[in-house]
């Protein structure tokens, strides 16, 4: 019997821990070519042996490649682990986060539905829903987040889908689960929460009975800033018209970037231990520096939502936005500027931290209330703390806040 099977059947009583599922769930035990770890599999087409072994895989659906845009080996074992650490049943990978949603919105939207969102959410994707999603008749309500009788309110007999991230990003914003969902069994709708920035080690958001979770594999889960990717986990009967229309579509991922997330997936738990670790300890000193005006970080008791986050997530990860005392747009700036260990650049979830003005980052072609609207300030910073020493983060804030 394989490792996979021993691990996928055990009662809740007996589930493995976090790091046993990452580093052997959706694995052999034993492996082609005897090697410890899965080989990477650079075949865009898969062979038979005689006409009556295609007949057999096709009336059968034998669990076996046929072409490269359909599946790989690789992904399957990626697949399973990911599907474990999150409590589903089924895991569908694909080359982006983007891709991902993309595809999961393209599976379940026709003309004149509707979705509705919390608006504090990546702004692509609000921008996928809005800008392209309405040329095919898909219509896209927003409601404040984690406003949940606006958000109920908004449900009608066309609406399809209700879609939240938690925590939210940049204003990490964390979303009552529980009434989240019961939303979405009231009113006969299905739900999806991006947990790209709680990752299955800090909350399993289908534990609280929501439909699909995303992730961009590309931050937290590859964790090392070297890959791109995105996951949708949830039922399998339910991601089985998902699964399809990405082989048609052909968002797949690499045979090395796979290869590369599942060998970052190996140190998942020990990476997040850090990330929470670093999270806390720089979210709160940064919460006692005279010159910073607000933090954004769930496990600061003078954040909003810090009960929500409290009851439900094991830990707040590594993202923290702040505002800086009255500095216009240049002076903080120069705060980005002035630190020494965290690159500037977009992303999050790497060991190496990162920082970044969100205003010129991701912003800067919207109009001022625009930004506004949407909470973005011309004095945020986002942070996102890597598994450096916490120690040298604070000193080096320190000494870029005196700027």
């Amino acid at each position: 019997m394989s490792r996979r099977l021993l691990l996928d059947n055990l009662p809740d009583s007996l589930r493995p821990g976090t790091s046993t599922l990452a580093v052997h769930a959706g694995e052999a035990h034993h492996k082609p070519a005897d090697g410890i770890t899965d080989p990477i599999v650079c075949a865009a087409t898969y062979t038979f042996d005689d006409t009556q072994a295609v007949l057999d895989f096709n009336r059968e659906k034998l669990p076996r490649e046929e072409y490269g845009r359909y599946g790989n080996p690789g992904e399957r074992v990626v697949e399973g682990k990911l599907a474990a650490l999150e409590g589903g049943q089924s895991a569908v990978l694909y080359a982006s986060g983007m891709a991902a949603i993309v595809g999961l919105l393209m599976t379940k939207l026709n003309s004149g539905d509707e979705v509705v969102f919390f608006d504090e959410c990546y702004h692509r994707s609000r921008e996928f829903c809005l800008k392209h999603m309405s040329r095919f008749g898909v219509v896209t309500r927003q409601v404040k987040a984690c406003d949940y009788d606006a958000m109920e309110a908004a449900v009608n007999s066309r609406t399809k889908l209700l879609i939240s991230e938690s925590p939210t990003n940049p204003h990490l914003s964390v979303v009552d689960l529980e009434r989240f969902a019961a939303i979405g069994r009231r009113t006969g709708v299905e739900t999806l929460i991006d947990a790209t920035l709680a990752t299955p080690y800090n909350v399993q958001p289908l534990g609280y009975g929501v439909d699909y979770v995303l992730h961009s594999a590309t931050k937290y889960l590859g964790g090392h800033n070297d890959l791109l990717a995105g996951v949708i986990i949830g039922a399998a009967d339910k991601l089985e018209p998902v699964r399809k229309l990405r082989g048609i579509m052909g968002g797949i991922n690499s045979p090395h970037n796979i290869y590369l997330l599942q060998r970052g997936l190996k140190t998942f738990e020990l990476r997040m231990e850090r990330h929470n670790a670093n999270g806390q300890a720089v979210a709160e000193y940064l919460d006692r520096h005279p010159r910073v005006e607000r933090v954004y970080y769930p496990g600061l008791p003078s954040h909003r939502y810090h009960e929500v986050a409290k009851r439900q997530m094991r830990g707040f990860g590594g993202l923290i936005t702040f505002l800086v005392k009255d500095a216009n747009a240049e002076q903080t700036a120069a705060i980005v500027d002035a630190v020494r260990i965290p690159r500037i650049g977009p992303s999050l979830g790497g060991v190496e931290s990162l920082i970044e003005q969100p205003l010129v980052m991701s912003y800067l072609d919207y109009s001022p209330e625009q930004r506004l609207s949407f909470g973005i300030y011309d004095n945020m910073i986002r942070l996102s703390c890597g598994i450096e020493n916490a120690a040298d983060l604070i000193a080096d804030l320190d000494q870029a806040l005196k700027v």
